[in-house]
């Protein structure tokens, strides 16, 4: 039998806020490029993780979730996941196992009418939350969505069926050389990277309403010269005096907290020490200011 063509392409995964796109995505490319966190719309760009594999590769696009949006962000983060859509060769829909399949998953799924050239794939996600019966069930539920070219249910936690969903997804990408070098997991850049490590360490912990008003931006990154380190300067903005003070904490302890965590995962990420220092400034109503939201980067 002759060898199967070499095949490349573009993947997107699309679903309601917090059902594991982004988990997926790191587990698939087998390294941390897009952070993660219990709190929806966590995902705020489009970020490319690249998958290598012998007889393909996969160009995976992680979005932000997509809703009905009560922000001049959240309007810019769903044409985000628009533009996208219209880019790729393979939309993945993410389904919990454990959630019934609701209005959000429903108005999501129409929507992919709109990208008739991109093959569609459903993915239930999280079946380790869910018994046998439960994810038998929900693959029936999702079945009656549409006609899918394949259902794939899957754990990206205990990394249950990665393989076969790899499988499936080059199956559906074209005959293409390589689009990346081999050594590529992202074409993210590394300030952007740390910048996201930053917020995702400020997520934990903070209240319902607090994690849409938290941006971060990096000023400055400065190679000491008296020593192997990399001091990084940052500003973590929220929308009102109120919400600065949860960030700092009582004596500045969670900020403190903060700056330790993600200190530990830049370190992670670049392979060396760094010293960190973080900065909490107050933006009013940035996610409803176009030139603030500009000024932030989007």
């Amino acid at each position: 039998m002759p060898a199967p063509e070499f095949r490349a392409g573009f993947v997107s995964f699309v679903g309601r806020p917090n059902v594991g796109k982004s988990t997926l995505t790191n587990a698939l490319v087998g390294e941390k490029v897009a952070i993660t966190s219990s709190k929806p719309q966590t995902t705020r760009r489009a970020i490319r993780g690249i998958v290598h594999e012998p007889t393909g590769q996969l160009i995976i696009v992680d979005t932000p979730g997509m809703h009905r949006p009560r922000t001049l962000l959240g309007e810019r983060l769903n044409s985000i996941v628009q533009t996208t859509l219209g880019d790729v060769d393979v939309i993945g829909l993410c389904i919990p196992a454990n959630e019934k399949i609701g209005p959000g998953d429903k108005y999501i799924n129409e929507q992919l009418d709109s990208f008739p050239k991109a093959k569609k794939v459903a993915i239930v996600t999280k079946t380790d939350a869910s018994s046998r019966p439960g994810v038998a069930q929900q693959l029936q539920a999702v079945s009656e969505l549409r006609d899918w070219d394949a259902i794939i249910p899957i754990s990206s936690f205990d990394k249950m069926q990665l393989d076969i969903l790899t499988e499936q997804l080059i199956a559906l990408v074209p005959v293409s050389a390589a689009l990346y070098p081999d050594d590529a997991v992202t074409d993210e850049s590394t300030e952007s990277r740390i910048s996201e490590l930053i917020r995702e360490a400020a997520l934990e912990g903070v209240m319902d309403e607090l994690p849409h008003s938290i941006a971060v931006t990096v000023d400055d990154m400065i190679e000491r010269e008296d020593k192997d380190l990399l001091e990084i300067y940052a500003n973590l903005f929220v929308e009102r005096d109120s919400q600065k003070g949860i960030i700092i904490g009582k004596g500045g302890e969670r900020l403190q907290d903060v700056g330790a965590r993600a200190r530990k995962e830049i370190e992670e990420l670049l392979g060396r020490q760094v010293f960190l220092s973080l900065r909490v400034k107050v933006a009013k109503e940035w996610q409803r200011d176009a030139k603030q939201l500009g000024r932030l980067g989007f």
